[in-house]
């Protein structure tokens, strides 16, 4: 009898063995092929999000070769920069940035706070007052001493609803 049991036991134990040796091969089989189409899945949102992040900056100076061309006595990055600095000090003025075309309404006023360098002459930039958005389109000029000349093409403030 004690033979026959220790017989059966081995037996369901090599079995369990058997199908726990199955279930777990199986499981990283899966788990793996699952592991590789989430790789592809992802592999192919990044591929989205790099073309529409170039298609975004279609419009920008660091993406236009004439632009870049026009400029090549200029570092481009640096160039940008001292354009951002430069908009960004005229919203010291007390009266608001003055290349908005808005005044001041009641005590609050119009300063710029997005700029995007389309090219090596014009920029788009985004301002507001806190209450009020717009945005503005500017023509810039390096003067012969470097310095930066701006000249506002058009603006638009939208209306509050």
């Amino acid at each position: 009898m004690k033979k026959s049991l220790f017989l059966y036991l081995f037996i369901v134990s090599f079995l369990m063995m058997i199908f726990t040796y199955m279930y777990y091969s199986k499981k990283v089989k899966f788990e793996a092929e699952r592991f590789e189409k989430l790789k592809v899945k992802m592999n192919d949102s990044i591929q989205s999000l790099n073309n529409q992040v170039f298609e975004a900056n279609y419009f920008t100076l660091l993406n236009n070769d004439n632009a870049q061309n026009y400029l090549e006595d200029y570092s481009i990055p640096k160039l940008i920069s001292k354009i951002e600095q430069n908009l960004m000090e005229l919203n010291d003025n007390p009266e608001g940035n003055p290349l908005v075309e808005y005044g001041k309404i009641g005590d609050q006023k119009f300063i710029i706070n997005k700029i995007k360098v389309i090219n090596h002459r014009w920029i788009i930039a985004d301002f507001s007052n806190g209450d009020l958005w717009g945005e503005v389109l500017l023509q810039y000029f390096i003067e012969e001493d470097e310095q930066l000349t701006f000249k506002i093409i058009q603006s638009t403030l939208y209306v509050k609803k």
